[in-house]
């Protein structure tokens, strides 16, 4: 067998020409494989990576705070919930977070805002808040005023200084009026959250939405350090905090990016395949062209004694060896060309800029430089390599002697 293998490796580079021509058709099927399924993959870590940034991996909300979204259900941030949370040796850190709506106010103008009442340095250390500070200043500790999103500050006609008025309902019926000055303006990419997002302290929010509550949260935003289980991980939590509880997953809670995921996913596997059967035939094409050309070369071989058994399995190591160097030039080329990409997002403009927007994602294009990518890649472009070295292993048990002699 080892004596075989050399024989199809020599003979491979008997004619450099044709084995370059068939490796760089192995080559360039492995590139735009990886090409296209690391974009595909690098979009749907980005939306994974937004949904996780947003909700966390798990979420702990009073039982049936996520269906109604009211501020009566809000949760009491017990010292036995503080405990069970940090004796978690798989929660990395756990963010108490107040979520409300209310009418802000300045001058003459008014808008509905999203307020986020938030701890500041833990927040920040999850999603670089203060890095998309425009003007102004991030939010420090026991601080008392605001930061508005661009857009929503650009409605108002309010900067920094400025004071703000807000309106709102409190928890069990209280009106909640203040006015805070503003303190920083924050932008975001994606136009929802720019015209509708204010960040508060989230002593500030207790205070403004519930006075006589001190401990009142909307929710505890959980960072998992092993994430395989979510479902799993969330429902030994439940168990431990008691079912007057909620533990939701970040799947559970936006199963529509979920859905999303799993659609674009199938379409891109759809045109996967399709890349795959135009790979298969244009590797088809050039086996059976160096088939052909070498069916006088053949015929000398058995000719002078080589078992036709043997001349299969040399035609099988050829193919094989041919699809080995293209596979790891495809892949010795991809690491540098995706790794750049991965740095530098392709932008998006025009039209599906704007698809992207309206769906909340930042319009860019990132690549995944996952290790599984390139293996799967590898492998199946081998294996259909592999599937088309049958045709001149046939061709070698069955071409007729004479007639291959005369060509």
């Amino acid at each position: 067998m080892k004596s075989l293998i050399k024989i199809a490796w020599r003979s491979l580079w008997r004619n450099k020409r044709r084995t370059l021509i068939t490796s760089a058709s192995v080559f360039l099927a492995v590139f735009l494989a990886l090409f296209m399924r690391s974009m595909q993959i690098g979009s749907y870590e980005m939306m994974t990576d937004m949904a996780v940034r947003e909700a966390g991996h798990l979420q702990i909300h009073k039982n049936g705070y996520w269906e109604k979204k009211s501020i009566n259900y809000f949760m009491d941030y017990s010292n036995e919930i503080k405990r069970e949370v940090e004796s978690n040796p798989n929660i990395s850190i756990a963010i108490p977070r107040m979520d409300n709506f209310a009418l802000a106010s300045y001058g003459d103008l008014t808008k509905g805002v999203a307020i986020q009442g938030i701890i500041p340095d833990m927040t920040d250390d999850r999603i670089n808040l203060s890095k998309r500070i425009v003007k102004g200043r991030y939010l420090k500790e026991n601080d008392t005023g605001v930061v508005l999103a661009e857009g929503l500050a650009n409605y108002l006609k309010i900067d920094v200084n400025d004071t703000l008025v807000l309106l709102g309902q409190g928890y069990q019926g209280i009106s909640a009026a203040a006015i805070y000055p503003v303190v920083g303006i924050v932008k975001f990419p994606i136009p929802k959250l720019n015209n509708l997002m204010m960040y508060m302290h989230l002593d500030q929010a207790q205070e403004t939405f519930a006075p006589y509550n001190p401990d009142l949260i909307s929710a505890l935003v959980i960072e998992l350090k092993d994430v395989d289980d979510l479902s799993e991980e969330a429902n030994i939590l439940n168990e431990r905090i008691g079912f007057n509880y909620e533990v939701l997953s970040w799947e559970q809670m936006l199963q529509e990016v979920v859905q999303q995921i799993e659609s674009d996913n199938a379409g891109g596997i759809v045109m996967l395949g399709i890349l795959y059967l135009i790979v298969a035939f244009g590797i088809f094409s050039t086996v059976l062209m160096m088939t052909v050309e070498r069916r006088r070369e053949f015929a000398i071989m058995v000719a002078v004694g080589l078992n036709r058994s043997k001349l299969a399995i040399i035609t099988l190591f050829e193919t094989i060896l041919i699809a080995i160097i293209g596979v790891i030039a495809g892949v010795i080329f991809s690491v540098p060309v995706l790794q750049y990409f991965h740095h530098n997002p392709i932008p998006l403009t025009g039209d599906l800029a704007d698809m992207m927007l309206e769906f909340n994602y930042e319009p860019i294009m990132p690549f995944s430089l996952e290790s599984f990518i390139f293996v799967s890649q590898g492998l199946t472009v081998l294996l259909i390599a592999m599937g088309i070295a049958i045709y001149p292993m046939i061709y070698a048990y069955w071409f007729k002697l004479l007639k291959a002699m005369r060509k």
